[in-house]
C-alpha cells in the first residue's frame, strides 16, 4: 500500500536520474550533445536566467548582447552565401529581401520569420538568414526584422508580420508565397495566417513550421517531461512569453496560435521538432489539430534532436534542410497539368 504522504501526487514520481546521451544518432550530433553540458550535468543554457517582465532596462542589455551572439552563430553557418540584400520598409516593418544569383523558383518568396524567443535574433542575424533561405531555396525571400520588446510588444511583431505579408501576396500572387519561421518564427507564422485568414486575406501555397512557440501558455506535456532534457532551451521562457504580450492573455490565439480555429483552407504544413526539444508538445498538438481541420500537414521528428536542432551542420540538420526544401518545391510545383 502506497504511504499517505505521496496520496496526493497526481503523476507519475521519477527518481533523479542521468539521461545518457544516445547511441542512435550522428556521432557529431552526440557530440554536439555532450558539448551543451557542464560537469556537473547540467545544460550550460540553464545557467543564464531571464529577467523578470518588468525589467525593461535588463532585457535591453541582454538583447545587444544575445543580437551579437546571434549574428556570430549565423555567420558561422551562413558559409559563402551569394544572394543579394536590400532593406527596405514596408509599412511598419523592416524587411530585407534578398535575392540569390540562381533563381530555382521564379516569381516565388520565401517569407522568412526569424526565431529568438520574440526577444532576440533581428539585425544582423536576421539579414544574413535572408541570404541564406535565398540561397537554399533558390527564391527571393523577405526575412521580417520584426520589431520586439522591451520597446515594442505584442501586437508590433505581428503587425509587422502582416504588413509584409500583404506586400508578397500583393506582388507575387498568394499561391506563390511560403510563409516559414521557427521557434518564435513559428509562432508568428501562425499567428500571421490566423490573423490574414480573420481578415480575408488569401493563404499562401505553404507554410514552415521548426519546433514552433505556439503555445505561450506552455501547456503542453513536454515542458516537464524534457525540462533541462533540451540543452539548448533547458528552461520555462515564461518571463519571456509575459514581455512580449504586454499583459494581454497568453492564450489569445494571436499570441498561442495553438488555440486559434483552424479551418481546411490553411495551407500544407510542414511541422518539425525533436524527442528532446522543449516545444515538442506544441509541433505535435499542432500537427493534430491542422489534421484534424482537415489540413494536409507533415510531421518529422528527429530523434534526440533539442530545441533549433544540433547546430546546423550534423547530418540530422543537413536532413531536416533537405525535406524541407524539398517540401516547399513540392508546393511550387503545380501537378502535371495544371498551371
Amino acid at each position: 500500500m502506497a504511504s499517505t504522504e505521496n496520496q496526493d501526487i497526481q503523476g507519475v514520481l521519477i527518481e533523479e536520474q542521468v539521461v545518457p546521451v544516445p547511441s542512435s544518432i550522428s556521432i557529431e550530433a552526440q557530440a554536439k550533445l555532450r558539448a551543451a553540458v557542464g560537469d556537473d550535468g547540467r545544460p550550460l543554457n540553464a545557467l543564464h536566467p531571464s529577467p523578470g517582465p518588468d525589467d525593461h532596462d535588463a532585457w535591453r542589455k541582454m538583447q545587444a548582447v544575445a543580437d551579437a551572439h546571434y549574428a556570430e552563430q549565423i555567420k558561422g553557418l551562413a558559409g559563402d552565401v551569394s544572394a543579394n540584400v536590400e532593406t527596405l520598409k514596408i509599412g511598419t516593418a523592416t524587411v530585407h529581401v534578398a535575392t540569390p544569383r540562381e533563381l530555382r523558383h521564379e516569381d516565388c518568396v520565401y517569407v522568412d520569420l526569424h526565431g529568438g524567443a520574440l526577444v532576440f535574433g533581428g539585425g544582423e542575424a536576421c539579414r544574413l538568414g535572408a541570404q541564406i533561405q535565398a540561397d537554399q531555396h533558390g527564391m527571393v525571400c523577405y526575412a521580417i526584422d520584426y520589431r520586439m520588446p522591451p520597446d515594442h510588444p505584442y501586437p508590433a511583431a505581428l503587425d509587422d508580420c502582416i504588413s509584409a505579408y500583404r506586400r508578397a501576396i500583393d506582388i507575387y500572387g498568394p499561391n506563390r508565397v511560403v510563409i516559414g519561421g521557427r521557434s518564435a518564427g513559428g509562432n508568428l507564422a501562425m499567428a500571421t495566417l490566423l490573423r490574414a485568414r480573420d481578415e480575408g486575406l488569401p493563404m499562401p501555397a505553404a507554410a514552415v513550421l521548426l519546433s514552433p512557440e505556439v503555445d505561450l501558455t506552455e501547456s503542453g506535456e513536454s515542458f516537464r517531461t524534457n525540462r533541462l532534457l533540451d540543452v539548448v532551451l533547458p528552461t520555462s521562457l515564461m518571463n519571456t512569453n509575459l514581455l512580449y504580450a504586454g499583459g494581454e492573455d497568453l492564450a489569445h490565439p494571436y499570441l498561442s496560435p495553438l488555440f486559434g480555429k483552424l479551418s481546411a483552407d490553411f495551407p500544407p504544413t510542414f511541422l518539425q521538432s525533436g524527442t528532446r526539444d522543449l516545444l515538442l508538445s506544441n509541433t505535435v498538438r499542432l500537427h493534430r489539430g491542422l489534421r484534424q481541420a482537415g489540413v494536409s500537414a507533415e510531421l518529422h521528428i528527429f530523434e534526440a534532436m533539442p530545441h533549433g536542432g544540433f547546430g546546423g551542420t550534423t547530418p540530422e540538420d543537413i536532413d531536416l534542410k533537405r525535406e524541407i526544401i524539398d517540401f516547399v518545391r513540392r508546393q511550387l510545383s503545380p501537378p502535371a497539368g495544371r498551371t
